[in-house]
């Protein structure tokens, strides 16, 4: 049995969830939302903690030092290694 639950998001959150979803092949919000609950309670972390407090702390330098332009354009840059 399935139970519905309501949920309240600012506007700006629903555009980004809307916006990602899309991006990333899910029909609805409602599906990137469970697909999202589903991987916090039952899947493993593909990065440690501590691999990702590294990932953050070069994402703090090289935004402070401008070096990639955008968050963005660092994660594509670090995708391609």
């Amino acid at each position: 049995m399935n139970t519905q639950i309501n949920l309240r998001l600012s506007n700006q959150t629903l555009i980004s969830a809307k916006d990602y979803s899309k991006r990333h092949g899910f029909s609805t919000v409602q599906e990137f939302i469970k697909e999202t609950v589903r991987e916090k309670l039952f899947e493993e972390p593909d990065i440690s903690g501590e691999e990702l407090e590294l990932v953050n702390k070069l994402a703090i330098a090289t935004e402070e030092k401008n070096l990639y332009g955008t968050e963005e354009e660092l994660f594509k840059r670090l995708k391609r290694r």
